[in-house]
C-alpha cells in the first residue's frame, strides 16, 4: 500500500469521485444489453415476479422466496441508488483513507491508499447479515396508519440477506494508524454527486460512523454470496455495518475519512433522523433496525378454501434476535404461534411457518407479530415521521380466499 498519493494519483482519485469510471477487461466491463424489463441507473435484470420497480430502485418480491434458503440471490435481492449504479475499475481503483484521527493527521490527498490487491492480502471475515433500507415498509404510513410518507413507496422488499465477505475495517484503520482519540469515521462512495430537490449539490453519499462501530464488526465486503461484488452492490468494495440502517453501507467507497471530532453530512443530519410531533427536535441519527416480518406471500395471491397451505415467512432485527413469531390469517382477529427453523443469526433474520387450511372465501389479511428475545413485540401502530422511516409494525398482507 502507499502512503501518499503522487499528484497523478489524486488526480485520479478525484476524477473517480467526480463520475463514475468505467471499467476495463471482460470480467468487469460495462454491462451488456439486458433481457429483461431495463430500470434507469440499475445493471441488473429485473425478471418478471422477482424485483418489482420502484422509480430508480427495484425491491425484492417477498413471493419470489418463497423455498429460497436462508440467503438472498442476487437477482432477488434489493437495489437502492442514490443517483445510479457506478462502473468503478477494479484495477485502478484505490482507497484513501486520512484525517485527523490518524498518526501525523494526514490531509485529504496524503492519506493511505490501498488498492483491490493490498484489501485481498489482508485478513477476511464473512458476515452473513442482511442490509434494509430505511425507508423498508414505508408505505405502510399510507396504508395502515393514514399519514403518507414522501420517498419511495417500498412494502416490506427493501431488505435481503447476504454471506458478504472482505476485510474487517478496523484492520484497514490499523494499517493506515488510527489514533486513540479518534471519534467518528466516513466513508465516501464514488457514485455521481446527489442533488437536492433545490438543486444544492450535496456531494457523494458519505455518512459517518462512530469509531466503536468502526472497529467492531463494520466489513469492506469484496464479495456478495461467494462471488465478486456485482455492480449494482457496490463493486469494486463497499462497507457493510451489520443490523444498521441502509445508508451506513456505503456502496463503491472510495474515501474513508477518521476524525478525532465529530463529523457530519446530509446523511445525518437533515436526512435520515426521525422527525415528527412525537419525536424531539434533537433526535439523534438512525442506527440500528427495528424488528419486522414478512410473509413469502405476494400481495394479492390467491389462496382456495379448504385446500391446506404452508406459510411461511422471516423475522429480523437490527437489535436483538427474534424469539417467537404469531400470525393471525383472518386479519388480526385470532392468532396461532409460528414453528421456527433453521438459524436465528445476529443481525439476519428466523425463518418460521404456520399451517393454513383457509375456511372463508373472500378477501382476508395475513398478519405476523414477531418478539425479540428482551420481549419487545411489533407495534399495532407507529408514529408518523417526515420521511416515512423505520416502519416496524404489524403489516397487513392482503390476500383473497376463492371457493
Amino acid at each position: 500500500m502507499d502512503r501518499r498519493l503522487s499528484r497523478r494519483d489524486a488526480f485520479k482519485l478525484a476524477a473517480a469521485g467526480s463520475l463514475p469510471l468505467l471499467a476495463g477487461g471482460l470480467r468487469f466491463g460495462a454491462p451488456t444489453a439486458k433481457a429483461g424489463p431495463v430500470l434507469p441507473g440499475i445493471v441488473k435484470d429485473l425478471p418478471g415476479g422477482v424485483l418489482i420497480p420502484r422509480g430508480t430502485n427495484a425491491e425484492m418480491n417477498w413471493g419470489s422466496m418463497a423455498g429460497i434458503d436462508y440467503v438472498t440471490p442476487y437477482d432477488r435481492f434489493f437495489v437502492r441508488n442514490h443517483t445510479a449504479t457506478a462502473f468503478v475499475n477494479r484495477a485502478t481503483w484505490r482507497l484513501e483513507v486520512f484525517g485527523s484521527g490518524l498518526r501525523g493527521r494526514p490531509a485529504r490527498g496524503a492519506g493511505t491508499l490501498f488498492s483491490y490487491k493490498d484489501l485481498e492480502r489482508l485478513p477476511r471475515e464473512t458476515r452473513t447479515v442482511f442490509v434494509e433500507c430505511a425507508g423498508n415498509a414505508r408505505s405502510s404510513f399510507a396504508s395502515q396508519e393514514g399519514t403518507p410518507a414522501p420517498g419511495t413507496a417500498w412494502g416490506l422488499g427493501a431488505v435481503g440477506v447476504a454471506q458478504w465477505t472482505g476485510v474487517p475495517l478496523r484492520e484497514v484503520l490499523e494499517r493506515a494508524g488510527v489514533r486513540p482519540d479518534a471519534v467518528d469515521v466516513m466513508p465516501e462512495g464514488l457514485d455521481s454527486t446527489v442533488l437536492a430537490a433545490d438543486g444544492t449539490d450535496q456531494g457523494h453519499v458519505r455518512r459517518p460512523l462512530p469509531i466503536a462501530k468502526a472497529l467492531d464488526d463494520t466489513l469492506v465486503a469484496l464479495e456478495m454470496n461467494g462471488k465478486d461484488l456485482p455492480f449494482d452492490h457496490g463493486a469494486p468494495a463497499r462497507l457493510i455495518v451489520p443490523g444498521w440502517v441502509g445508508i451506513a453501507n456505503i456502496k463503491w467507497v472510495g474515501a474513508i475519512e477518521v476524525a478525532n471530532t465529530p463529523l457530519s453530512s446530509p446523511w445525518n443530519t437533515t436526512q435520515y433522523r426521525l422527525v415528527g410531533p412525537s419525536y424531539p427536535a434533537d433526535q439523534p441519527p438512525l442506527t440500528t433496525q427495528p424488528l419486522k416480518s414478512a410473509f413469502e406471500v405476494a400481495p394479492g395471491r390467491t389462496f382456495k378454501a379448504g385446500v391446506p397451505v404452508q406459510l411461511r415467512g422471516r423475522s429480523w432485527s437490527g437489535g436483538a434476535r427474534p424469539r417467537s413469531v404469531r400470525v393471525s390469517t383472518d386479519g388480526g382477529v385470532t392468532w396461532t404461534g409460528a414453528t421456527t427453523h433453521g438459524p436465528n443469526l445476529e443481525n439476519a433474520w428466523l425463518r418460521w411457518t404456520v399451517d393454513w387450511t383457509p375456511t372463508t372465501t373472500g378477501p382476508t389479511a395475513l398478519l405476523a407479530q414477531a418478539t425479540d428475545r428482551t420481549g419487545h413485540q411489533q407495534p399495532d401502530h407507529v408514529p408518523f415521521n417526515r420521511d416515512g422511516y423505520l416502519y416496524d409494525g404489524i403489516v397487513k398482507l392482503p390476500v383473497t380466499v376463492t371457493s
